[in-house]
């Protein structure tokens, strides 16, 4: 369990909240909205009303007594960026931050962000790459080159083994797990057996999956 100081309550900044609730981690929510934080109150620890670019408000929280600090400040880049300075400079252990643009993600990682997140831009490449390909079932960003993919398993591979498709060689990627309704089995080895209606978790260099699987 984490102690979590979570900045900005819009549609983002709500849905973190819930996520960090049902992961039983304790929140304490801002906003400078009375609705948005009365709306969140059944979903986290506490939550106040205040604005975080008022540096005597920010450090009547003890901001160094959380884990992370969340800034979800959306559409008021100004506020986010002072925020993000102002957690900073209060002592916050853990910063992340949101953007919506490569030249805000520079500006906050400049001022004190410790990490930088873009819902708009990674869930619209989740959506291209997932819904532009019939065989592909999920796609998790690692980094810029590292990916992983759930993919249906081919049908020239069905029959064969782990081993006789042998992509860690040819492709330098790796089968993490197979899926079948819905159950995942890590135990992979060289005699692990492809069927038809299963699916693959595979890691590797975003190229190297995309050319293995025709993506």
């Amino acid at each position: 369990m984490k102690s979590v100081l979570l900045i900005g309550l819009g549609r983002f900044g709500k849905h973190v909240a819930m996520k960090l609730s049902e992961l039983n981690h304790q929140v304490m929510a801002i906003d400078k909205r009375e609705e948005r934080v009365n709306d969140m109150m059944p979903f986290v620890t506490n939550a106040q009303i205040g604005d975080s670019t008022n540096e005597e408000f920010l450090a009547s929280l003890g901001i160094n007594d959380y884990d992370i600090t969340i800034i979800a400040i959306g559409n008021d880049f100004q506020s986010s960026l002072e925020t993000t300075s102002l957690v900073k400079e209060l002592g916050a252990k853990m910063v992340v931050a949101r953007a919506e643009r490569d030249v805000q993600a520079k500006f906050l990682l400049r001022n004190g962000a410790d990490d930088v997140v873009y819902p708009e831009k990674q869930v619209a490449e989740w959506t291209a790459i997932r819904y532009t390909s019939d065989h592909i079932y999920d796609y998790i960003e690692i980094s810029d080159e590292y990916a992983i993919y759930e993919v249906e398993v081919p049908k020239q591979w069905c029959g064969k083994t782990v081993g006789e498709i042998d992509i860690r060689k040819k492709y330098k990627a790796n089968i993490m797990a197979i899926k079948k309704d819905g159950k995942i089995n890590m135990s992979i080895h060289v005699d692990t057996m492809l069927e038809e209606n299963e699916t693959l978790l595979v890691v590797g260099e975003q190229s190297d999956i995309q050319k293995c699987f025709h993506i």
